[in-house]
């Protein structure tokens, strides 16, 4: 091992101890005391900045289903709080709140569990997915009910939804466009559930859905990953057919690098490169250091927000390809580590204990809003995938 790749292992390390210190005693007992109702089990939309309590902003229903997976891991990375309690009480709300008769998730509920926006949204359908694999894990008593569950959630998606190609449609009748971004979560939850022993159906689901991505969503000249489509999977029409975002480059490229390393894909891996070369070179403002919101299919920036997530998304993506490479090609991605992980901890400075900003926009200044939940999702697997990898160098 050269200097140089000592020095920044001993960076990265570094750097993942202290993200995850943060995680242990800043994030997970502020979201606990102050993002959770332990007498309901709700899970709430966001914390205000300036009093550090919860609002009482509408829930979306994606929220306590990535609060569920967020202290589902809160244990792998050393939280000794009572994270079953909170996943099982917060579990039951979620069930018996957010779900729709016909067992699908609604979109939009009021703190009290009041549906107020009922509708299908496949996004949403995803991250139930994921909730059930990440509940199952911690919650042994009730696996086989939460898999049954998720079984019979892509049955109802399966035959409401299904597309005749592949993947899903959006709405029954048809909603245009289609999305590539709820099959990516889709994906991300039908490998948790793979790996969670559930059964054939979420590996030829993964597979599906890579295969999907790697010959509609990639455009097979730039590389690019597009957003909007039209029925036939061809990019929709007008400016939102170019729609790229640099984040989903590098969240893509994070879940087929996995994909592919399962499955000894060469190709997932090439297309895996060429998504995270995308959204380094043309995604992340050199100036700010940042990864934005999103370019044109030329790779010209179209907005140039910068949100949380993105940085999340970039960490991820970096640590992924670095397990797979050698060399100065791995010296790269090992720097880029440290750039995303410098990008991400400047959402955390000057606000309150274990919350954080989530909007810079090209003037440097962050917006003042309240910290959204739905962000810790994100912080969680990034902050979850350094500490893994600082296991492993």
């Amino acid at each position: 091992m050269s200097p140089n790749d000592q020095s920044l292992e001993k960076d990265i390390s570094d750097a993942s101890k202290r993200l995850s210190s943060w995680l242990v005693d800043s994030a997970f007992p502020r979201w606990h005391e102050n993002g959770y109702d332990s007498k309901s089990g709700a899970f709430f939309e966001t914390i205000d900045i300036d009093t550090g309590e919860a609002t009482d902003a509408p829930i979306r229903t994606r929220v306590p289903a990535r609060q569920i997976y967020c202290f589902a891991q809160a244990g792998a990375l050393g939280w000794q709080g009572p994270r079953e309690e909170i996943i099982s009480h917060g579990l039951n709300w979620y069930l018996e709140h957010c779900r729709n008769a016909d067992t699908s998730f609604a979109g939009v509920v009021a703190t009290d569990g009041t549906h107020l926006d009922s509708d299908f949204d496949l996004y949403n359908q995803a991250f139930a997915l994921l909730a059930f694999a990440q509940a199952g894990d911690v919650l042994a008593e009730r696996r086989i009910d939460l898999h049954a569950d998720a079984a019979g959630l892509l049955t109802l998606l399966r035959e409401n939804y299904g597309h005749p190609d592949a993947g899903f449609r959006e709405a029954n009748p048809d909603r245009l466009p289609l999305c590539s971004n709820p099959h990516m979560h889709l994906f991300e939850a039908a490998l948790a559930l793979e790996e969670a022993g559930a059964g054939i159906i979420w590996r030829e689901l993964a597979d599906e859905i890579a295969h999907l991505a790697m010959d509609k969503f990639i455009d097979p000249v730039s590389g690019g990953l597009r957003e909007f489509f039209k029925s036939d999977w061809t990019p929709f029409d007008g400016e939102q057919g170019r729609i790229m975002e640099p984040g989903h480059q590098f969240e893509w490229s994070w879940l087929l690098a996995r994909w592919g390393k399962s499955r000894n894909s060469f190709e997932a891996l090439i297309k895996a490169r060429r998504l995270y070369q995308i959204g380094r070179t043309y995604g992340v403002d050199p100036k700010r250091q940042v990864a934005i919101m999103t370019l044109h299919d030329d790779f010209s920036v179209f907005n140039p927000l910068a949100r949380l997530w993105g940085q999340t998304e970039w960490l991820k993506a970096a640590i992924s390809l670095a397990e797979v490479s050698l060399g100065c090609e791995r010296d790269a991605y090992l720097s880029d580590i440290l750039r995303a992980t410098k990008a991400l901890e400047g959402y955390f400075e000057d606000v309150p204990t274990g919350l954080w900003k989530d909007k810079l926009d090209d003037m440097y200044t962050f917006k003042k809003e309240p910290a959204p939940a739905s962000s810790f999702y994100h912080i969680v697997c990034a902050i979850l995938e350094l500490s893994h990898f600082r296991e492993n160098i």
